[in-house]
C-alpha cells in the first residue's frame, strides 16, 4: 500500500503579497518613498491588482501572454474619474508592472510575460533662452528669489533639490566652487557652480538671509510662517516665485521650475557638453533622459556640432 506523504507542497505567494514584497525592495534600494508610491503602488495596488482580482488571477501563473495583452488592452481603454488614460499614463502603468515582473522573475517566479509598451510620440521640449532667463531673474522682487532662478537655471536642479540646499553645501575646492546636491534615491553630487555665482551666494548667506533663525537650509521664508519662525522653502514656493517673476518679465510662455531643467540639458548639448559629464552633473544615472534631449533638437544643431568638431581637428593637424 502506497504511504500518503506527509509533505506540502509549498503555497505559491499571492499576487497582493509578491507586490508589496516588491516595493518593500524598490525602496530599500533607495528609492524615495513618493517615487515607490506614485510611480510603482499606485499602478500596481490600484490599476493592475483590481484588475487581476476582476479576471480572477491570483498568481503569477494566472499571468500568461493573452492576459498580459488583455491587460495593456484594458489600459488603453481604462476609463477612470478624470477619463481616458493618456498614453504617458498607459506607458507609465504598463511599464511599472513589467518591472514588477522582472523583479518577480529575479526572485524565481515563473514568469510567462510581460505587458507591451505602447509606442510614445516625441515631445517637443520648450526651453528658455539666455535672454529669458536674465528676463525673470531681474523681475525676481528679492535676492534670495533672483538667486534660485539662477540656480535652478545654473544648475540644472529640481526644485526639491534647491529646496533641500543647507549652508554646508557651498563647496570650495581650491579655486574651484561647488553646490553639493542631494537628489533622488540620498544621492549626493556636486554642481559646479561659477564663481560669480558662488559670490552672490556668500553674500546672500551674510546680508540677505534672515539671521534670527536655528534652520540651516540655504533658502527659507523671508517672513516667519504659522511655527513663528522663518521655515525652508517648499516646491510650491519655488513654483509660485518663478511663476510670479515670469509674469513680471512679461514672458507669455508657460515657465515652470522643470523648465530651467531642460533648458540646462539642452543648452550644455548644444554648447557641446559631453553627455556623460553633463548626465553626471544633472544626477543621471543613465543618458535616457539627455536622448529624450536630443529628440527636440534639430539638424542646425547637428551641423553647428560637427563643424566644431571638424574644424577643431582641422586645426591641431
Amino acid at each position: 500500500m502506497a504511504r500518503l506523504s506527509l509533505v506540502s507542497t509549498p503555497r505559491k505567494p499571492e499576487l497582493p503579497n509578491l507586490v508589496e514584497d516588491y516595493l518593500r525592495s524598490a525602496e530599500a534600494r533607495g528609492l524615495a518613498p513618493s517615487t515607490v508610491d506614485n510611480s510603482y503602488g499606485y499602478p500596481l495596488r490600484r490599476i493592475f491588482l483590481p484588475w487581476c482580482a476582476e479576471e480572477g488571477i491570483d498568481s503569477i501563473e494566472g499571468l500568461d501572454a493573452k492576459a498580459v495583452d488583455s491587460f495593456s488592452a484594458y489600459l488603453l481603454r481604462f476609463d477612470g474619474k478624470n477619463g481616458r488614460l493618456s498614453r504617458h499614463s498607459v506607458h507609465a502603468y504598463a511599464r511599472a508592472v513589467r518591472t514588477f515582473l522582472l523583479w518577480c522573475q529575479r526572485n524565481g517566479e515563473a514568469v510567462a510575460a510581460a505587458p507591451q509598451l505602447p509606442r510614445l510620440p516625441r515631445k517637443v521640449l520648450d526651453v528658455l533662452t539666455w535672454e529669458e532667463i536674465e528676463a525673470i531673474e531681474r523681475a525676481a522682487p528679492s535676492e534670495r528669489d533672483k538667486l534660485i532662478v539662477r540656480v535652478l537655471a545654473d544648475g540644472g536642479l529640481r526644485a526639491t533639490e534647491v529646496c533641500s540646499l543647507r549652508l554646508e553645501d557651498l563647496i570650495r575646492r581650491g579655486r574651484s566652487t561647488f553646490l553639493r546636491v542631494r537628489g533622488k534615491g540620498a544621492r549626493e553630487r556636486l554642481v559646479p557652480v561659477v564663481p560669480t555665482l558662488f559670490r552672490r551666494l556668500e553674500r546672500y548667506v551674510s546680508h540677505y538671509r534672515p539671521a534670527d533663525i536655528c534652520d540651516d537650509h540655504l533658502f527659507v521664508s523671508l517672513y516667519k510662517g504659522h511655527s513663528g519662525e522663518h521655515e525652508m522653502m517648499t516646491r510650491s514656493g519655488v513654483l509660485q516665485l518663478v511663476r510670479g517673476a515670469t509674469r513680471r518679465a512679461g514672458i507669455k510662455k508657460r515657465v515652470y521650475t522643470h523648465l530651467f531643467r531642460h533648458s540646462f540639458f539642452t543648452n550644455g548639448l548644444r554648447g557641446g557638453m559631453n553627455s556623460l559629464v553633463l548626465a553626471q552633473v544633472g544626477g543621471h544615472s543613465s543618458l535616457r533622459m539627455l536622448q529624450e534631449v536630443y529628440s527636440h533638437l534639430d539638424v542646425d544643431d547637428a551641423y553647428e556640432q560637427l563643424t566644431r568638431m571638424l574644424t577643431a581637428r582641422k586645426a591641431g593637424n
